[in-house]
């Protein structure tokens, strides 16, 4: 069954390639759909794919990335849409 989340994560997200770590475990994990960059300093992400594997994204990108530091994270759960691939939105 697909799981879909939408993220906000906020702190220091922003010009430490958040995103292109994001989409790098996004593939290992078979994960579909998003990132972008907020205007106010925040990351927005879409996540699809197995429960297990879009909750250990979250917890990498929360906890492992070399240079973040994630204060808060918003995480709603959503009906998935079947998005394919991931993609870094500008």
């Amino acid at each position: 069954m697909v799981y879909r989340v939408s993220v906000v994560f906020e702190g220091r997200v922003q010009g430490i390639y958040f995103r292109q770590y994001a989409r790098q475990w996004a593939r290992v994990l078979s994960i579909s759909g998003y990132i972008k960059n907020m205007p106010d300093g925040t990351v927005n992400a879409v996540f699809e794919g197995q429960r297990q594997s879009v909750q250990e994204l979250i917890r990498k990108l929360k906890n492992e990335h070399p240079k973040a530091e994630v204060i808060r994270m918003d995480i709603k759960v959503e009906e998935p849409e079947g998005l394919e691939g991931f993609q870094v939105l500008h």
